[in-house]
């Protein structure tokens, strides 16, 4: 075990950083630190701010000045370490932001990556853009997609753009359409499907269960093929593999789906050179932060899943 201790901080609180509550804040500058500790060194005060002992739920203010203690901590061997920007999944990310401004970047996530670290992964892609953006005070992830769903993945550069578009997919007026390709021959009137979904909290698999909760998810043929419907796919709620168990439910699962899918469907899109979930985050419409303008944005599919379809466009 390795030993380490944090330098005092001084933090100008400003508008931004504003609104807070003292303990999330402490929680989301030491991240390397166990929260037990950081209630510690609160109860104790050796937190301060404007040079006085406050309670964990007391709310920042701009103008503040928070004084974070040196804190030490025993670390396993390369704990906490951000992943290295030499890293080729790190780096190739670079290649993977489709836009970045003052308040957002918006980022082509690969399959295969998760959104962030955790049940065994050193890193994610929050964690990657951290390493990539060591100047950036604020990334933070607006939402998730699942680690085999490329695509569209949203990060805050601000607070307060984190809040904006939260409040934004909390009141579902972001726009969100998928790409996905599914076994057989959807049908033409299939335009929406109702279907309350359920999580097993053991093993994260949903299902439609009347008990679980409304789901709602939008739709549209783009392309049909011998054995294959390329669809669009809008979910309107926004649940645990929604699009994934929906399209199960209807009788169409997705290609290489290894929780909803069917193996006979694998076998068939492998011909093509599909490996993974063809499920894509292909397009979002939403209020940008700063301007208050409408925004889109689309993530083009990768090579694999283009070529793949080519090949199915010829084998029709």
């Amino acid at each position: 075990m390795n030993e380490i201790r944090t330098q005092v901080q001084f933090i100008d609180i400003d508008e931004d950083m504003a609104g807070q509550r003292i303990d999330n804040f402490l929680r989301n500058q030491l991240k390397s630190i166990p929260k037990s500790m950081v209630y510690r060194i609160l109860r104790k005060g050796e937190v301060r701010v404007n040079k006085k002992r406050i309670k964990a739920e007391y709310k920042l203010s701009a103008g503040d000045v928070v004084r974070i203690p040196p804190v030490t901590m025993e670390v396993k061997p390369d704990d906490n370490a951000a992943p290295s920007t030499k890293l080729n999944k790190v780096a190739e990310l670079e290649q993977c932001i489709l836009h970045e401004d003052d308040h957002v970047l918006i980022l082509n996530k690969p399959s295969g990556t998760a959104v962030h670290g955790g049940s065994g992964l050193k890193f994610g892609a929050i964690e990657a853009l951290r390493a990539l953006r060591p100047q950036a005070r604020f990334l933070e992830l607006v939402h998730r997609i699942d680690r085999d769903t490329s695509g569209i993945l949203l990060v805050a550069k601000k607070r307060s753009a984190l809040r904006h578009l939260q409040a934004q997919f909390r009141e579902k007026t972001v726009q969100k359409y998928y790409f996905a390709l599914v076994m057989g021959q959807w049908k033409h009137n299939c335009k929406v499907v109702n279907a309350p979904l359920l999580k097993n909290e053991v093993n994260s698999i949903v299902r439609v269960n009347p008990n679980g909760k409304p789901s709602e998810t939008r739709f549209k043929i783009l392309e049909k093929f011998e054995q294959a419907t390329l669809i669009q796919a809008s979910p309107i709620t926004g649940r645990t593999h929604q699009i994934r168990v929906h399209t199960q439910y209807t009788g169409h699962p997705i290609a290489w789906d290894d929780r909803y899918g069917d193996r006979r469907f694998d076998a068939y899109t492998g011909q093509f050179g599909i490996d993974r979930l063809f499920l894509h985050a292909a397009n979002i419409r939403f209020v940008h932060p700063g301007t208050g303008e409408q925004m889109e944005v689309n993530a083009p599919l990768e090579a694999k899943l283009e070529n793949a379809l080519a090949k199915m466009r010829e084998a029709k």
